[in-house]
């Protein structure tokens, strides 16, 4: 019996991209986890480091909805690694501030992602390396920096149960 499969005219990025994404997501959330952080509760740790900002900016930066956000938030305050505070600019805003403790594990993450980061491009050929981050970052601020209008939201990967 023959397949009726279309044959392929060209690579299949989604693929390639998508299995990439989510090994990386995978080996970071392992890495983080030693540490008793996920990679979320990192981004918003480092974001909320670089300047003051409320839950809502955060969420944008992380690609979160607002119900993982508090979620995410209140994992942080119950750690005593962030909490929330009034705005210094607007009496009505809340912002999430980091703790000393907080900016401590900040810089330690950062550290474990940097080298998840770098064992990734350490896998590619010397030569390579710098030729594939030019091409992901003229997709991401080019072709790929906005994601189409569609009638129907695009659904995250599923999550594996363990």
């Amino acid at each position: 019996m023959t397949s009726m499969a279309p044959s392929r005219t060209s690579p299949d990025l989604s693929f390639l991209l998508d299995r990439t994404g989510f090994v990386l997501r995978s080996r970071m959330t392992a890495a983080l986890a030693e540490i008793g952080l996920t990679p979320r509760m990192h981004c918003v740790l480092v974001h909320a480091l670089e300047e003051e900002r409320t839950q809502i900016q955060l969420a944008e930066i992380g690609d979160m909805d607002k119900t993982t956000m508090v979620v995410t938030v209140d994992a942080l305050e119950k750690a005593g690694l962030a909490e929330r505070r009034p705005s210094s600019k607007d009496r009505r805003a809340r912002v999430i501030a980091v703790t000393e403790e907080g900016a401590r594990v900040a810089a330690r993450s950062q550290e474990i992602v940097d080298g998840v980061h770098e064992a990734a491009l350490g896998s590619l050929p010397e030569a390579d390396r710098e030729v594939f981050l030019r091409a992901l970052n003229a997709l991401v601020t080019g072709h790929l920096a906005v994601p189409s209008e569609s009638p129907q939201p695009v659904r995250r990967p599923r999550q594996r149960a363990k």
